[in-house]
């Protein structure tokens, strides 16, 4: 702890080796309490017979049965747990890849179809993999995104870049890979029919198998996203130093599927591609905490991991940014020391920084709160003998360390931003501040009008409850609070700064405990963020297995009776859960869309250029391939400017305004969708509504999508209208 003595700060004294204890803590792997320690008289054959290689492979497998959470008991164990996590992900990939083709019947989809079904952002991202699957050559392909003259004409920018597309990259390269070498062994790799749609509508061709572009593009994220649910069992295993632990974590997470993960109804979003690294990275986390000895290889794992969480999605600096955060108040308050801390955070600036080259030199990861917080962090670090110094109680020694951090970090990130001149991240915190205080813009309505970036749902703690996973983990956390607040005592009231306790070195728990709160605050702020906290709560649901916290009560009852007396009962609200999500079944169409896609197709120019929703943007690039102003990627400043400048079409601007505007963007012709005129999810959140907010001195005039939709004279001439979309074209002067 911080107790390491600071009135004494000086280097303690080479200890001789002290023997094993065989009542150590189950979380560490080691023995369970009451098994015969080994007889000191008898020694492993490889020592008998002098065989130099016998203690390091010894090693070695008592490392892997460690990493894994399992006591010595041979290979066997180990073998039967990576046998059940394989069982798991099987299972996942499974269920998500059952989801998806019942919810779009997927595999009878034509191909225009399969890209409509990739709606908004999906279909953005999709369209870069389109693009080097049908370039001439894989080279070709990844120089035409990064040197794009369709996204935001007449701009040319990087998109790999600007939107983390390393994904569709990597997915692309397997791809040519996989199909060549299956037509070079002549194997066939997709199978094509023609699908009778019926009411008047012509048949499509369908294909499916992985030599499909679309069909290899799902395939691939979902055994990732299956993969996970194995990360998930190792994890719950290793955590609670248990196999019912993983059972736990990974029952939790079915029972809970719909607010753990989206992946089986949007496949191409970032989260798909990076989540399952961020938990390969947290296991990783709490085998540093755990291990007495830190490994390189255990380090260098831990960096990979983070360039792998980074790379495929922007929103991971601020999930890091907890993490770390967590990681300093457990350090502050003495349950990691100073050395395994500041190798995790030379680990993040490691990875940051290759994150960094590997984006071309992208300054927002420079200027984010994260690596604003790892710069703070390590100077604390490294103030430390300065910190020990001074002559105030443990407790005001942790605020001030926080208040460092929290002041330090705030203040560093706005420096840091002026510097580089970088606002791209700017509408981050003014959705926060709209969050606490009655502060309204443009941009932050368009963001909190949006369920998913809204407050948590009501009912979301009500679905918890229903499968107990809520009243599980407050028991898990009130449990590790009780051993938190017993430690602190000891501290804080007896003062006992020399000497270290056993159960200080347990900060794995305490870690746990704070990213739980963690994950609860980004949760409740904006009910997308749901998908970092449901599944950490999964996770901490398996140390109701644990014997540290639980060791009294399974003396006195079987542990493996309480766990499934527990999972009998998630089970009724659980497999409800999944029976309901089984028995949603459709098939996708779009038969407005269809038609405005082929109009545009066959109607207009290949250097037509389109501005319109969002939504809509994405598909009109990947499907039409033609030229936009706007799309959904919305963490550019730039973008949001120009976005600002299309939506002006719902405003109650003047028509000559509006049109002189598009027209300094060169745009041709604007889809108008009346539905965009009329529709909120909420009071206040139509996009005249918004528009009041933005520019109060119309307000109260007719929107100028109401007037268009009835006579688009004459500053735009109609040229395709269907019941959803119209087709307006910009009349140049």
């Amino acid at each position: 702890m911080v107790l390491q003595a600071r009135n004494k700060h000086r280097e303690a004294a080479p200890k001789p080796p002290q023997t094993p204890r065989a009542s150590q803590s189950p979380l560490r792997g080691a023995p369970d309490v009451g098994r015969a320690p080994p007889s000191p008289g008898r020694k492993g054959a490889a020592a008998r017979r002098g065989r130099p290689g016998g203690a390091p492979r010894g090693r070695l497998a008592a490392r892997l049965r460690g990493a894994l959470g399992l006591r010595r008991a041979g290979r066997g164990r180990t073998w039967t747990t990576l046998l059940l996590a394989a069982f798991a992900a099987v299972l996942h990939w499974s269920h998500i890849t059952h989801l998806f083709e019942n919810d779009r019947h997927f595999s009878h989809l034509s191909t225009l179809e399969r890209e409509m079904a990739f709606r908004t952002e999906m279909g953005l991202y999709y369209s870069y993999f389109k693009t080097i699957v049908e370039a001439p050559s894989f080279l070709n392909g990844v120089w035409m995104i990064m040197n794009d003259k369709l996204t935001e004409y007449p701009l040319v920018i990087n998109t790999l870049k600007r939107f983390n597309l390393y994904p569709e990259v990597i997915l692309a390269s397997w791809y040519r890979i996989y199909t060549k070498t299956m037509d070079l062994i002549g194997i066939q790799t997709k199978i094509c029919w023609m699908v009778t749609r019926g009411e008047g509508l012509s048949p499509i061709e369908s294909c499916e198998g992985l030599g499909d572009p679309a069909c290899f593009y799902v395939a691939v994220i979902f055994i990732l996203n299956g993969l996970m649910m194995a990360l998930f069992f190792i994890y719950g295993t290793y955590l609670s130093g248990s196999r019912l632990g993983g059972l736990v974590t990974v029952l939790c997470f079915f029972f809970n599927h719909g607010e753990c993960t989206r992946v089986m109804w949007t496949p191409p979003l970032r989260e798909s591609f990076s989540y399952p690294f961020l938990v390969l990275q947290m296991l990783l986390v709490t085998h540093i905490l755990r291990a007495t000895k830190l490994y390189r290889g255990s380090l260098i794992a831990l960096c990979i991991s983070n360039v792998f969480f980074m790379l495929p999605w922007q929103f991971a600096q601020f999930v890091l940014l907890t993490q770390i955060a967590s990681l300093f108040a457990v350090y502050v308050v003495g349950y990691i020391d100073i050395c395994k801390l500041r190798k995790i955070i030379y680990m993040h600036m490691i990875s940051l920084a290759l994150c960094f080259v590997l984006m071309f030199g992208n300054s927002m990861l420079l200027t984010s709160y994260y690596a604003s917080s790892l710069v703070i962090i390590w100077g604390i670090l490294a103030m430390k003998p300065h910190f020990l110094k001074i002559n105030v109680s443990e407790l005001s020694l942790w605020v001030i360390q926080g208040c460092f951090w929290l002041f330090g970090t705030v203040i560093l990130k706005y420096l840091t931003s002026k510097i580089f001149g970088i606002t791209d991240d700017a509408h981050i915190g003014n959705l926060l501040t709209s969050k606490f205080f009655s502060y309204k813009d443009f941009d932050t309505l368009l963001y909190t009008c949006a369920a998913e970036f809204d407050f948590m749902e009501k009912e979301t703690p009500l679905r918890y409850t229903k499968t107990l996973l809520l009243p599980v983990v407050l028991v898990v956390f009130i449990a590790i609070v009780r051993k938190i607040i017993s430690d602190m005592w000891g501290v804080l009231a007896k003062q006992q700064t020399h000497v270290r306790k056993h159960q200080f070195d347990h900060g794995e728990l305490v870690y746990h405990a704070l990213q739980l709160l963690a994950y609860t605050a980004l949760g409740i702020l904006i009910m997308r963020l749901k998908l970092f906290l449901t599944p950490h709560m999964c996770v901490m649901a398996s140390l109701i297995c644990s014997r540290q916290l639980f060791g009294w009560l399974f003396c006195k009852v079987h542990p493996g009776a309480v766990v499934f007396a527990i999972l009998a009962a998630m089970s009724i609200q659980g497999s409800a859960n999944l029976q309901t999500q089984w028995n949603i079944v459709g098939e996708f169409s779009n038969l407005p869309q269809e038609e405005l896609i082929e109009w545009i197709k066959y109607s207009t120019k290949p250097d037509a250029v389109f501005a319109g929703a969002m939504p809509t943007m994405a598909s009109v690039k990947l499907s039409a391939l033609r030229p936009i102003v706007n799309h959904p990627h919305y963490e550019d400043a730039g973008l949001r400017a120009r976005t600002k400048i299309v939506y002006s079409m719902y405003s109650r601007k003047a028509a000559e305004e509006v049109k002189q505007e598009l027209i300094k963007l060169k745009v041709n012709y604007y889809i108008l969708e009346e539905s965009w005129c009329v529709r909120r999810s909420k009071p206040g959140c139509s996009m005249p509504e918004i528009w009041d907010v933005e520019d109060p001195a119309n307000a109260g005039k007719t929107p100028l999508c109401n007037l268009l939709v009835k006579d688009s004279k004459p500053y735009f001439i109609t040229v395709f209208q269907n019941s959803v979309y119209k087709v307006l074209e910009v009349v140049k002067e």
